[in-house]
């Protein structure tokens, strides 16, 4: 049976991953019959009206989705294939309560010409009261428009179904939240990752670069246990009453959260076995500092620091030594960790930057045990960045057995020889005749 979702004209190039993704989870047969980036009504084929509920429930691009019961180029074609779709479904409703709203996309009606629209459908037959709350039908007519056209390019009619999560949004917006950074995902992108990784209950999601945890906050929401990392202590531990803590309490998640620990992906205390459903990041780019990772820059030793009596290591307030790090090889080895942490099936979802020119534009990495599910572009000015969504394949689907090679660590001493996207975001992204 067609349905129609009806998506919020955000993030775009998220919105069909976003409905793959679902459906995956819930085990749902989806086909995408009609989708394009540029309109906000996907039609899709669902076996069951079960499925389009629970598809839609947990959907944040989305803001509901409706049976479809009619759909044309025009007003003629719409009331000829409603006739022809409806004719076993209106008996059903004849003496329901029900309601009959006009939804236009780039494009509007005066109340008058929405009335008249709407009497035209006055063949449906329904005797039932009319009514803004609470009703048994809730019919939608939605019209489609090309900027400043005076007609609809594309009219649909459909029964409204069920809601989305979108109202998640709101209710994690940063703008509420005790603990932030500069850093910090935007809440709407964070649930999408949560959706993307597949979070629910029953499920362990790692973040190995969690910052002030929004990343884990959104998949806590949808049920899952989650843990985090990060190479700089300060926002593990946050100041005064403002933490990582505080803000799963502020939602009442902290049974969601098992802890988070200092440390970076090279050098991460946890047992290597696969034992991760899901792991989320935001990889630092490098951009306000240089990456770094724990180890000194010769590679060298230290002796052992006594500081009353205490080895200055085991000191609360101590630093451990920093070296430059490599942007590239630092995806390498989240993918690397990823194969060797993730369950069968289990996911990866990693945001990597990249300009919007061909001569800076960054590999998307790749592991034989990782099959690409999906790659997201969220576009800004100059620069977008990526959502790269990864699943662990099972070991018998693994084509290439050869061991991998670690990649090699870009020769440098400065940040920019060791990130060209840093280096480039500098230059505006402007391309000299040294990078052709």
């Amino acid at each position: 049976m067609e349905y129609l979702v009806r998506f919020a004209q955000v993030h775009t190039g998220f919105h069909a991953a976003e409905l793959e993704s679902l459906a995956s989870l819930n085990g749902i047969e989806l086909e995408i019959l009609k989708y394009s980036a540029n309109s906000p009504f996907c039609i899709v084929w669902l076996a069951s009206e079960e499925s389009a509920r629970r598809l839609i429930s947990r959907s944040i691009l989305a803001s509901g989705i409706y049976e479809v019961w009619g759909s044309g180029n025009d007003y003629a074609t719409l009331h000829e294939d409603v006739l022809s779709r409806t004719s076993q479904i209106r008996p059903k409703y004849r003496k329901s309560s029900f309601r009959f709203t006009v939804d236009g996309y780039q494009g509007k009606r005066s109340q008058a010409s929405q009335r008249a629209l709407i009497e035209s459908f006055s063949y449906l037959g329904f005797d039932g009261p009319i009514r803004m709350h609470n009703v048994e039908l809730n019919i939608c007519l939605f019209e489609e428009y090309q900027a400043h056209a005076p007609e609809p390019e594309r009219v649909f009619l459909g029964r409204w179904l069920a809601e989305s999560s979108r109202a998640a949004v709101t209710k994690y917006d940063l703008k509420k939240r005790h603990y932030i950074s500069t850093t910090s995902m935007d809440a709407e992108v964070a649930l999408v990752t949560a959706n993307m990784v597949q979070a629910q209950p029953g499920k362990l999601v790692y973040d190995p670069f969690v910052g002030t945890g929004s990343l884990l906050i959104a998949c806590a929401h949808f049920g899952a246990v989650t843990i985090g990392s990060d190479i700089d202590g300060r926002c593990i531990r946050g100041k005064a009453e403002r933490h990582i803590v505080s803000n799963y309490q502020q939602y009442q998640l902290l049974h969601r959260y098992l802890d988070g620990f200092i440390s970076d992906l090279t050098h991460c205390p946890l047992r290597q076995t696969r034992l991760l459903d899901g792991i989320v990041c935001d990889p630092p780019y490098g951009v306000r500092e240089g990456l770094k990772v724990l180890g000194t820059k010769d590679g060298s030793g230290k002796e052992e620091v006594i500081i009353d009596g205490v080895p200055a290591h085991l000191r609360p307030n101590f630093i451990p030594p920093k070296k430059p790090y490599s942007f590239e090889a630092m995806l390498d080895d989240v993918l690397e960790f990823a194969a060797s942490s993730l369950v069968e099936s289990g996911r990866l979802c990693m945001w990597m930057p990249s300009a919007n020119e061909d001569e800076v534009e960054l590999e998307i990495p790749t592991h034989p045990a990782l099959e690409i599910v999906a790659v997201c572009v969220q576009p800004f000015n100059k620069w977008s960045r990526r959502l790269l969504t990864y699943r662990r394949l099972p070991d018998a689907d693994i084509r290439d057995e050869t061991p991998r090679a670690k990649k090699e660590q870009a020769v440098g001493a400065h940040a920019d020889e060791l990130n060209r996207f840093r280096k480039k975001y500098f230059e505006g992204f402007k391309t000299t005749s040294k990078d052709i």
